[in-house]
């Protein structure tokens, strides 16, 4: 009688790739909303800019490769990076900035390594930090004030296309800085009270910062009910950024508060959405663990001490460069042996 054999993963039709990547593109939704109701239409902008440029990158290279257009991009993947990429950048970023970004993330970091799954470097922190570094003025002059913290509404929808597009709109009073980048430099000649009464943050955490990572919260509990990810890499991350913060930040006069780390700035769209990243990331259970540690130390030392006040992108990028020396050392033990195999030279 003949058997029938199958190799694994076992899925089904609802599991498949297109339909996760979809999943994950809508659990950003709810932060893109409070995005855009405390800070303006630069954010959703962006992220509609995003996706179109990823799509069309993603088009251009899978016909140069002569690949099947269609059949790849109902994966979704190139849709999920412009989405990331676009919540990452400025609310007022000019609108090259965007597109450069996005293409190059696509063309170089995805598909000169060969397509999805093949990429070691998550695509969409390799286009952030790309712009970063190139365009600094650019990257940290145009972040959107809520209307909490400039006292008048968000700029209107056509005067955010205006200054994305041309950059001659109105954005005086309605761009600033982030909250971690405000108490950073100005916590060296000022007080913990008295700062924290500043507009930026009216005594705790001002701004509409909080909501917007609470929303991103919510989104990734919601991929782990769906068991899109695993709790490993948020948790021991947060939990990593936690601890480096409450040992070595404890006074708030000369450091960042824990409160900021947590709720300003990309922690939580870090945490839930970018360091999950199933290709670039560790895969082990106690990989994941270690993973997401590596990235919280990082975030909390180039924060405080570098040169960057929010480092969600090269705390990824660096640890990219490790998940696979990880996963070496931290394989589990396969049923039916009694030693897992663990190292670079692990031999059957």
């Amino acid at each position: 009688m003949a058997l029938l054999t199958l190799s694994s993963p076992h899925t089904h039709g609802p599991n498949r790739t297109g339909r996760l990547m979809l999943t994950v593109a809508l659990a950003t939704l709810p932060a893109l909303a409070v995005m855009t109701v405390f800070f303006g239409y630069g954010t959703l902008i962006n992220v509609v800019l995003a996706s179109l440029v990823a799509v069309a990158s993603e088009a251009l290279m899978l016909t140069l490769r002569k690949r099947p257009v269609m059949f790849f991009l109902r994966d979704n993947t190139a849709l999920v990076t412009g989405v990331l990429l676009g919540l990452a950048l400025p609310p007022f970023a000019p609108w090259w900035i965007t597109v450069l970004a996005t293409a190059f993330c696509i063309i170089f970091a995805k598909h000169l390594y060969g397509g999805m799954g093949n990429n070691p470097f998550n695509p969409a922190m390799i286009g952030y930090a790309l712009v970063l570094v190139s365009f600094p003025v650019q990257m940290t002059t145009n972040w959107a004030l809520s209307f909490q913290m400039s006292g008048h509404d968000v700029l209107p929808l056509f005067d955010t296309l205006k200054t994305i597009f041309t950059h001659s709109g109105l954005v005086d009073g309605y761009s600033g800085a982030t909250p971690l980048d405000d108490y950073k430099h100005l916590i060296s000649t000022e007080t913990a009270n008295s700062l924290l009464q500043k507009a930026t943050f009216n005594g705790w955490l001002n701004g509409g910062w909080e909501w917007v990572n609470l929303a991103f919260m919510a989104g990734g509990l919601f991929l782990m009910f769906k068991r899109i990810i695993t709790w490993h890499i948020p948790v021991s991350l947060l939990i990593a950024l936690s601890t480096c913060s409450l040992v070595f930040g404890w006074d708030a006069d000369m450091y960042t508060p824990l409160s900021l780390h947590l709720l300003s700035g990309a922690t939580m769209l870090g945490a839930f959405f970018i360091a999950t990243d199933p290709v670039s990331a560790s895969t082990t259970p106690r990989g994941k663990l270690i993973y997401g540690a590596g990235i919280g130390i990082l975030l909390y030392v180039i924060r405080t001490w570098g040169a960057y006040p929010d480092a969600v992108a090269f705390a990824v990028l660096l640890m990219n460069f490790a998940a696979p020396f990880i996963d070496a050392y931290t394989q589990p033990r396969t049923y039916g042996h009694k030693k897992a195999r663990r190292g670079l030279t692990a031999k059957d």
